[in-house]
């Protein structure tokens, strides 16, 4: 995979044209932003600024992230309170963490009295999670060939996974097998806009060469047309994470753009940093996660 900031932050000008070109900003922003594209495009510290990125699978991705996973990590302070949420209303029993990671949920079910099984696929991640959670169980595992018997668990958790799998009939299959009839699975997930915008887990390689993990953009109804063939209806959804319009006027006074594009690891976000308004516009109402609470059939 290729990695161009120059090719990032021109879209980003892109979409937040998009934007205005719908109604949302007028002509001063418009020209603020064809203005800002002409001094990224002549700027010669973005011409040798590209780098090229290893496809890096699961196992691989997560024993380099398994060190730092935990924190600090934006993403957990938004999934957390949804899903603590849903969990309240649910009655204990046997509970699934898919894709457990580190115990995050899996410690978040034993807190309210679940009796706990945490499946994932990285050795890495299962150490910590047995350090966390350390009356759960654990299994190394796949998704899509869950270690559970059929109709074993009253309730499955899977968070921040799924958009690693390039399927998702398969998982959402498994998650019904092992679910007992009138049992619930709740999912989070990083949103596919923000997936699209370039949300997706950089790790260093043991040669230091830049990796990006595995990572698909599901639609939303993508989760909902797998869901639905394997027998799980929709009880809630939630997109939670928007962000603000922020500042959509140009700055009073001029602003370097490159002063420099930061580490290829800190992609996208330090980038947008660079282009504060053309970010707000671009990222203003787009949710960051997407959260389901899905029941199996009776």
């Amino acid at each position: 995979m290729h990695r161009n900031p120059l090719a990032y932050l021109v879209g980003l000008e892109g979409t937040a044209l998009l934007r205005a070109f719908t109604g949302e900003h007028g002509r001063e922003f418009v020209d603020a932003r064809i203005g800002e594209i002409r001094k990224l495009l002549n700027d010669e510290t973005l011409a040798d600024a590209a780098v090229d990125v290893e496809r890096v699978g699961t196992v691989d991705g997560y024993r380099i992230w398994s060190r730092t996973y935990d924190g600090p990590n934006s993403a957990f302070d938004l999934d957390e309170p949804v899903v603590g949420e849903i969990l309240d209303g649910l009655p204990t029993g046997v509970a699934l963490d898919a894709a457990c990671g580190t115990g995050r949920m899996t410690a978040l079910l034993a807190e309210r009295g679940h009796r706990t099984v945490g499946v994932d696929s990285s050795p890495d991640m299962l150490t910590r999670a047995r350090e966390r959670v350390s009356d759960g169980e654990f299994r190394r595992g796949d998704l899509r060939r869950l270690p559970v018997a059929d109709e074993a668990m009253d309730l499955v958790v899977c968070s921040l996974a799924l958009t690693h799998v390039p399927d998702l009939g398969p998982v959402m299959a498994e998650f019904a097998r092992v679910l007992r009839p009138g049992g619930h699975l709740v999912t989070s997930d990083i949103h596919p806009e923000w997936v699209a915008r370039g949300s997706i887990p950089s790790v260093s390689l043991a040669d230091g060469k830049p990796g990006q993990m595995e990572t698909y953009r599901h639609r939303v109804g993508d989760y909902l047309r797998a869901a639905l063939a394997v027998g799980l209806q929709v009880r809630r959804c939630e997109e939670p994470g928007e962000q603000s319009a922020g500042p959509t006027a140009p700055q009073d006074t001029p602003r370097e753009l490159t002063t420099g594009v930061g580490p290829w690891e800190d992609w996208p976000w330090c980038l947008m940093d660079l282009l504060p308004e053309a970010a707000a516009a671009s990222n203003a109402g787009v949710p960051v996660e997407i959260i389901w609470h899905f029941q199996r059939d009776s």
